[in-house]
């Protein structure tokens, strides 16, 4: 894995990742659970999933939007 976020242990970035992958947590949630908006999430993403995950992820999250303010 490449460097971790400051302050951010590797159980929160594994949290992370799970709640972000997961289609019924809002990117609120994991603000207000670790502080990190929708684009610090996007960028921890992108470091640390495998390049075709990031992008399938993207497609996904992107293909949801406006809905996923209500499911995620």
């Amino acid at each position: 894995m490449s460097s971790k976020p400051a302050g951010l242990k590797p159980e929160a970035i594994s949290d992370i990742i799970q709640m972000a992958l997961s289609d019924h947590v809002p990117f609120a949630t994991i603000k207000a659970e670790y502080g990190l908006s929708e684009k610090e999430v996007q960028a921890l993403m992108r470091r640390e999933l495998k390049a075709g995950s990031y992008r399938a992820w993207r497609k996904r999250v992107h293909a949801f939007g406006t809905r996923r303010e209500q499911y995620k």
